[in-house]
């Protein structure tokens, strides 16, 4: 007699099925995780995150002035390249471009500090006549002092804590010149550092890309920073024109200081699409001195060299180094200004153009062929 063999799928073990619902009831999570690994997990992440972008708020200042001086070492290579090839070992051509710099410098301080000086002076030396005017009843300070009573209204401050007020601002105004001392010279270290470690920092950056493309990476390396070289360049060329044709503007019609405004609008014409602009407003604020007429043709001086830096000047002095679109320029310049300031307003067109250059090497030259 043979008995029957129970079906393979007729009989379950209900122990065994409970335990695995439970099991699964454990485990929750894909994977094989449990749900509070998972959220756990979840919640270091955003700890994490929120830390970095914390720590990166707090230096965002040494941030930005870490990336300008790395900019400028980069716009200043193409100099140290030439002094190089003239066989000039690169330390002493880092020298001499440093020095070069600090005369610039110099020479900028020696144009500028004679004329505030010389307002300061003579704001200093007013003062007395002003108050001397104050106390004349029949003089216009006088009848203003009398209406609005000034003088023991400032005495009034200065008892009441005013002083210490003062005193704050002074210490504040320290502050603020102590840490422009400070921000300049750290940008001036970075900077010599980076220009005279460049080949090696560029040799560690390409270790990072595998060993068969490191060649095409180098290559494109050197012309994204042949075209910032190029870019800066010309920029200095069209800011140098811009300096020149204020200091002559100015000597024409009479307007202080020439050299110092000619040498201020140079400087905000780097700042591109705004400075030009910017720096016009201001030199016609300063023609006011002169008289109204003065100041409406200084405005309307600004507004044709505007028009004919953007269409006869930039085009030709540009038109060797880089070739960006005009809308990828506004866009770049507002998101580079609303990132990083002035800072980012100067590296946001170069920027665009190592982003161009590495879109058409790496990611344009695939998608074409395809």
């Amino acid at each position: 007699m043979t008995s029957a063999e129970p079906e393979s799928g007729g009989d379950r073990d209900p122990v065994r099925g409970s335990g695995d619902g439970r099991a699964r009831g454990r485990r929750g999570a894909p994977g094989g995780r449990s749900w509070i690994a998972v959220g756990f997990g979840l919640g270091l992440g955003a700890t994490l995150a929120w830390l970095t972008v914390q720590t990166v708020l707090e230096v965002g200042s040494l941030l930005t002035l870490l990336v300008l001086a790395a900019f400028i070492a980069i716009a200043l290579e193409p100099v140290v390249a030439w002094l190089t090839r003239r066989r000039l070992r690169r330390r002493w051509a880092v020298a001499v471009v440093l020095v070069v710099l600090l005369a610039l410098f110099a020479g900028f301080l020696a144009l500028v500090v004679p004329p505030v000086a010389d307002e300061v002076n003579a704001l200093v030396k007013a003062v007395p006549g002003w108050l001397r005017q104050l106390q004349d009843h029949d003089s216009a300070l006088g009848r203003f002092e009398d209406r609005y009573h000034l003088l023991a209204k400032a005495q009034q401050q200065i008892s009441s804590g005013g002083a210490a007020g003062l005193a704050g601002g002074l210490l504040g105004a320290g502050k603020v010149v102590l840490g422009v001392v400070t921000s300049a010279v750290i940008v001036l270290v970075v900077m010599v550092y980076v220009m005279a470690f460049l080949p090696g920092l560029k040799r560690f950056g390409l270790r990072f890309v595998a060993a068969g493309r490191r060649p095409h990476a180098r290559d494109v390396t050197e012309e994204i920073l042949n075209r910032v070289g190029r870019y800066m360049l010309g920029n200095v060329v069209t800011s140098v024109i811009a300096g020149v044709a204020t200091f002559v503007w100015c000597v024409a019609t009479d307007v202080p200081y020439p050299a110092a405004l000619g040498v201020f609008i140079a400087l905000m014409d780097l700042i591109p699409i705004v400075g030009t602009t910017i720096g016009g407003l201001v030199v016609s604020l300063v023609a006011l001195s002169v008289s109204l007429p003065v100041a409406l043709a200084t405005a309307g001086f600004y507004i044709g060299f505007r028009v004919a830096e953007d269409y006869l000047i930039v085009p030709r002095v540009m038109k060797f180094a880089v070739d960006v679109h005009p809308l990828v320029t506004v866009v770049g310049v507002l998101i580079g200004g609303a990132l990083l300031g002035v800072v980012g307003a100067l590296v946001a067109i170069p920027a665009a153009v190592a982003i161009d250059l590495i879109l058409e090497e790496h990611v344009f030259s695939r998608t074409d062929t395809s």
